[in-house]
C-alpha cells in the first residue's frame, strides 16, 4: 500500500503587475494558510518520504512554510514539469518515483491536481462527500491510498480517498 498527498499551493498574489505567472509569490492568505497545513502533516503523521514540488515561486513558498512546521526535513525534488501540468504527465512523473518511496507528496497546481484527485479514486462517491468533486482549493490537501507495490502500477481508479483538507476548515 502507497499514499500520495497532492497539496496544492496556497493562495498566490496579484499584487505586482508584471510579474511573470510562474514567479507570483504567496499573498497574505497563503503565508497564513502553508504552515497551518504543516501542523495539520506534523499532526496527522504524514511527513512525506519525498515532495515532489513545482518550481514556481507559490509553490516553493507553499512548500518552504509547511515543511517548517515537520519535526523533521523531508526530501525535496523541484522539478520544472509539475508546473501547470496536466493529470497525463502527472501520472508518468508519479510512476517514475522509486519504490523506497512509501509516501508522495506532490506540490503543483490547479487544475492538474484536482482532475488527478478525481481519476484516482476508484469510488468518485468519496469526492462528493468531501467536497473534493466540486473544489481542489488552494492549500488543499488530498490524501490518497494506492494498492500498489510499485509507483509503475499506477492506474486511474485505483485510489481510496482517506482525507480532504481545507484550511478554512482547520482550527
Amino acid at each position: 500500500m502507497r499514499e500520495l498527498l497532492l497539496f496544492r499551493h496556497a493562495k498566490s498574489s496579484w499584487d505586482e503587475p508584471g510579474v511573470p505567472d510562474h514567479d507570483r509569490d504567496l499573498a497574505p492568505r497563503g503565508r497564513k494558510a502553508a504552515p497551518k497545513m504543516g501542523r495539520l502533516l506534523a499532526r496527522e503523521e504524514l511527513i512525506p518520504d519525498l515532495v515532489l514540488c513545482s518550481t514556481a515561486t507559490r509553490a516553493r513558498r507553499t512548500l518552504e512554510l509547511a515543511a517548517a512546521e515537520l519535526p523533521r526535513p523531508v526530501a525535496v525534488k523541484q522539478l520544472a514539469s509539475l508546473y501547470l501540468a496536466p493529470p497525463s504527465l502527472l501520472l508518468r512523473i508519479l510512476r517514475r518515483q522509486p519504490d523506497a518511496v512509501m509516501r508522495l507528496m506532490i506540490v503543483g497546481h490547479n487544475p492538474g491536481l484536482h482532475h488527478l484527485a478525481l481519476a484516482l479514486l476508484a469510488d468518485p462517491e468519496e469526492a462528493s462527500k468531501t467536497g473534493l468533486m466540486e473544489k481542489f482549493p488552494t492549500a488543499a490537501l488530498a490524501r490518497i491510498a494506492l494498492p500498489i507495490a510499485h509507483w509503475s502500477e499506477l492506474r486511474p481508479a485505483q485510489g481510496r480517498l482517506l482525507a480532504f483538507y481545507r484550511p478554512r476548515a482547520l482550527a
